[in-house]
């Protein structure tokens, strides 16, 4: 699960990590009260930012959601000293359309703002912690190459990026903390205070049971303070159950409608821009499931990975949700029997598609404990199934349908 930058600052402040200072709003009628606040606290330059789940808000472009050829602001986070400036940009951002390279053409409606304090600072770096799985250890990264994003950092000087694994069984060590300062450059009080930074932002990470947590930038301010300029925080979704706090920062609004409708079915569904609508059951089989699909010539829609269990529900659910998409030209059934037989997933793919109208061409693929009678039951219940022995037939016979659509 995502959560937007100023929800990361809410939680980063309960461990003290120190933070840019700012006020969330979600209508212009708050944002006098957000400025005379932040002016309280001896704050007079400000920050407009844009929150939504895309990175690049600063270069990105808003548009009127109504008209997408009509520029109404370069830029979804602006700085100005001016609190008239500030509530322009704010009326220009709030309700309208921000584009960026992470959201692509669609762009995203910015629903919220955060109104922060501007800061003097002379260095920006990068920090990140996630969950390093070839290794089975969290990584921290660390770069001098702030305010840049990491794939590039990596892809153009890989060597500016310090790695710290931590041991999961003793934890994150102070000199592993120092080793970071040292190989950031830093001395004197910007040194301790980011030991003392990274310390408390991975008890942070750990406590929330996080995926990710990026700081980018971190700036060094004029006197040596080490502040988080911005935040990203992902969370593994199987822990929420015990983070209701952070569960209830879900924004429904920046998430995919038929991931939402398909997370209530607990199905775990991503859409895609292909035209093959893919139903397995296992998220390995899934992916290998795409990746042949694509090697036959075909494109797939969705990663939809059913669970284990997959019957006449799941199964119908899942047509439902692949069905929604209007891109979708046809679809693959893939499922292994091993917990569930394949006769029972055979039936309740039968009784689905006798319940729902399913309008594109359907190629199905069992194997595993009673694959043969399986075959047999989709062969003989005289509807308009294909049936595949092997996986790589199965990729080669949609595509074919597809071909004749």
């Amino acid at each position: 699960m995502k959560i937007h930058e100023y929800q990361a600052k809410e939680i980063l402040k309960k461990y003290a990590v120190p933070v840019q200072d700012g006020i969330a709003i979600k209508s212009m009628n708050e944002f006098d009260s957000a400025i005379q606040q932040l002016q309280a606290r001896g704050i007079n330059q400000f920050v407009v930012k844009s929150q939504i789940h895309a990175g690049g808000r600063g270069k990105g472009k808003i548009y009127n959601p109504a008209n997408r050829d009509e520029l109404i602001l370069e830029g979804g986070v602006k700085f100005t000293t001016d609190v008239q400036k500030a509530k322009d940009y704010a009326s220009k951002m709030l309700g309208n359309l921000l584009v960026t390279h992470q959201t692509g053409a669609e762009g995203k409606i910015v629903q919220t703002l955060f109104i922060t304090e501007g800061l003097d600072y002379k260095k920006e770096l990068y920090l990140g912690i996630l969950l390093d799985r070839a290794a089975s250890k969290n990584v921290i990264m660390a770069s001098t190459e702030g305010g840049v994003e990491i794939e590039k950092v990596a892809e153009e000087t890989p060597e500016k990026i310090i790695k710290e694994w931590v041991d999961p069984a003793i934890g994150f060590q102070g000199f592993q903390a120092r080793k970071l300062a040292f190989g950031l450059g830093l001395e004197g009080n910007a040194f301790k205070n980011f030991v003392n930074f990274i310390l408390k932002l991975y008890k942070a990470y750990e406590d929330t049971d996080a995926s990710l947590l990026e700081i980018n930038p971190l700036v060094i301010t004029n006197d040596d303070r080490i502040l988080a300029l911005d935040a990203k925080m992902n969370f593994d979704d199987n822990a929420l159950f015990r983070h209701k706090d952070i569960a209830d920062y879900r924004d429904l609004n920046e998430e995919a409608p038929l991931e939402i409708e398909a997370s209530k079915y607990n199905l775990n569904y991503i859409k895609l821009d292909g035209n093959v609508g893919c139903m397995v059951n296992g998220a390995g089989l899934a992916m290998a499931t795409m990746d042949i699909i694509k090697l036959a010539g075909g494109e797939p829609a969705n990663f939809l990975d059913v669970g284990g269990g997959a019957n006449k529900e799941t199964v119908a659910n899942g047509f439902k949700i692949i069905l929604s998409d209007p891109n979708v030209k046809a679809i693959l059934i893939n499922i292994f029997g091993g917990i569930v037989r394949c006769d029972r997933v055979a039936q309740g793919v039968i009784d689905a598609v006798k319940e729902i109208e399913v309008n594109v061409p359907v190629v199905v693929r069992l194997d595993g404990t009673n694959a043969i009678e399986a075959k047999e039951m989709l062969e003989n219940s005289g509807l308009n199934f294909s049936v595949a022995s092997t996986l790589k037939e199965a990729a080669e016979k949609v595509t074919n349908v597809l071909a004749k659509v």
